[in-house]
């Protein structure tokens, strides 16, 4: 049964791909490797799988078909390993785990290394990026992501906390600027602002009545970094409009003043994303359940 097995993992993976080198960097393989197997492969069965040319690769029609089947097939070991993982008291094996690099190095990592600690068996990768990730494609098992999610029918989602944003300053900025009281004052501020494309340049407020005030604040400070904001702003370089779980501490020791106290400020979900399975693996349910026990108590 093995060695009508072999090479199948590498047919399927490469057709996914689109190419050999592609499918030896996802299998960790030389694209040797991958080529003898798929080659191996058709040997056995005796017909051509694939056409490779140097730009192109394109299924034959048995090629095609058997890629169909083997799909199906592979689907249901998966599921059929995965059955049995959820049942297992003690959690092992690997989790792919991709996290924000500032509030998975704060709010997630702290958590998972205490389940690591826990679960002998778990073998954790975790990787610290703020860049678009396709969980499916790149073979996570889970993401943390904040704010709105992508509408994804591949994904399952559970809201793990609410993080809320603060707007801050140092005493020395305040005591030089004077301190807004409205939010029709922030004009006259410097901001710092957040450097990165993929998130929004205006400050929200909550108006109490199910909508956002949008407020452009200006500056002369750009950073893609959200504790590099947090170092200017307590250095009196401007307004900082930030989670408040990363700017408590400085609030806390006088470093920063939290402004508009008395209004509701803008919050938004944290969440866990996995690939839909029909079995959810115990090694990735503990995870996912211990971030909504503790990540919530991190937030305030």
């Amino acid at each position: 049964m093995t060695d009508r097995l072999s090479g199948i993992r590498e047919f399927v993976t490469v057709v996914e791909a689109g190419s050999f080198a592609a499918a030896a960097a996802r299998l960790n393989l030389s694209r040797s490797a991958v080529g003898k197997a798929v080659a191996r492969l058709e040997g056995r069965l005796g017909v051509r799988l694939c056409h490779r040319t140097t730009r192109v690769l394109s299924l034959t029609e048995d090629g095609l078909a058997f890629y169909e089947r083997c799909t199906r097939a592979l689907r249901e070991l998966e599921e059929a390993e995965q059955a049995l993982e959820s049942g297992r008291a003690e959690p092992t094996g690997k989790v792919r785990v991709t996290v924000p690099v500032v509030f998975g190095r704060h709010c997630v990592a702290p958590i998972l290394y205490d389940v690591a600690r826990e679960h002998r068996g778990l073998v954790l990768e975790i990787a610290f990026t703020d860049r678009p990730v396709d969980i499916i494609e790149e073979g996570y098992d889970l993401a943390v992501r904040n704010g709105t999610l992508p509408k994804d029918p591949g994904l399952m989602t559970r809201t793990l906390a609410r993080q809320s944003m603060s707007v801050c300053a140092s005493p020395a900025y305040l005591e030089r600027h004077g301190r807004p009281s409205t939010l029709a004052d922030l004009s006259s501020h410097q901001a710092i602002d957040y450097a990165n494309p993929r998130y929004t340049r205006t400050w929200l407020f909550p108006d109490g009545q199910g909508n956002n005030v949008e407020i452009i604040m200006k500056g002369r400070l750009r950073l893609d970094d959200l504790e590099a904001i947090g170092d200017a702003a307590a250095a009196g370089l401007g307004l900082a409009w930030l989670p408040h779980w990363l700017v408590r501490s400085r609030i806390a020791k006088g470093e920063l003043i939290r402004l508009f106290d008395d209004l509701p400020a803008t919050e938004f979900n944290s969440s866990a994303l996995w690939p839909r399975t029909p079995f959810l693996p115990s090694r990735v349910r503990v995870l996912i359940d211990r971030l909504a026990a503790r990540m919530p108590a991190m937030m305030g």
